[in-house]
């Protein structure tokens, strides 16, 4: 059988394309959500007005007057009205952002890490390690968690600090159990038992396997909780268990206006408006990220 020998077509080269990671994925899929998107902008907005807030505000927030005490919207130099003392609203809104935002944020960040740090080790060790834990979680489910936050800030008595640690201990269990529930299914995973049998140490299964994989679902979780922090603060100020006059915040402005609903409603209605968008931006943004990072979808 003769041979051939002529050359043969060349096999075109097809070039190496690198797959996208994790989180540039994630962070495409979440740009494709129009209205995730929009809310992390009105969020990104109210993060730059409470920051800039003492250069911007068209008024003195804390310069009362009698003679001009619960003007209507839209009165001349002040487009939002004025409180029951004659402060200019707009001006208290937007230095009341710095205030609202610090008292939703922070202690769903400090329950973040410590429930995260407790629910890990409970998932990881497991026995009756994660028995004890996970058990005392439960005694906090007993009590509602608007209950316990009244409960532990007048226990403590009133101020920001106070109302701080409270809101921070009624959202480490939630956060705990999350993580918990989170970290023993990736302790299962064949990867990890691989990482185990080859000699790697607790630790650092848990720094790289563990909380490369756990922390994005505890903290989309988390992200959750912002805007019930927020009204759980706003309802501390409400009840004078929060913020202290003369510091604008929303819920304290709610507190302070509520006499006003007769007379300017519209205007004893703003800070509830305002609580009401940022907490509803959060919650948008918190499903666009859980959706973003469903890796079935």
């Amino acid at each position: 059988m003769a041979l051939s020998l002529a050359p043969k077509a060349a096999v075109p080269l097809v070039p190496f394309e690198r797959s996208p990671g994790y989180w540039a994925t994630v962070w495409r899929k979440f740009r494709r959500d129009p209205v995730a998107v929009g809310a992390a902008i009105v969020i990104l907005a109210l993060i730059v007005m409470a920051i800039a807030a003492p250069w911007i505000t068209p008024q003195d927030p804390f310069r009362s007057s009698v003679l001009r005490r619960l003007r209507p919207i839209g009165t001349d130099g002040f487009p939002l009205g004025t409180d029951e003392l004659g402060r200019d609203m707009l001006s208290r809104l937007m230095l009341g952002a710095r205030l609202s935002l610090f008292m939703g944020v922070t202690p769903v960040l400090m329950a973040f890490a410590i429930g995260s740090t407790i629910g890990i080790i409970a998932g990881y060790v497991g026995g009756w390690v994660n028995t004890a834990i996970m058990r005392t979680i439960d005694v906090f489910y007993a009590f509602p968690s608007v209950l316990l936050t009244i409960a532990l800030s007048g226990a403590l008595g009133a101020g920001i600090g106070n109302a701080l640690l409270s809101l921070t201990v009624v959202f480490i269990p939630p956060i705990a159990r999350v993580a918990e529930a989170v970290t023993t299914q990736v302790r299962s995973r064949d990867y990890v038992e691989a990482a185990r049998a080859s000699g790697a140490s607790a630790l650092t299964i848990i720094r790289v396997h563990v909380l490369g994989n756990a922390l994005g679902p505890i903290f989309v979780y988390a992200t959750s909780l912002i805007s019930v922090a927020m009204i759980l603060a706003s309802g501390l100020s409400f009840l004078g268990l929060g913020v202290r006059p003369p510091d604008p915040e929303w819920g304290l402005m709610l507190n302070t206006l509520r006499t006003a609903i007769y007379t300017q409603p519209w205007v004893a209605a703003l800070p509830g408006a305002m609580i009401f968008i940022t907490s509803i931006s959060f919650n948008l943004v918190s499903d666009g990220l859980r959706s973003a990072m469903d890796v079935k979808s």
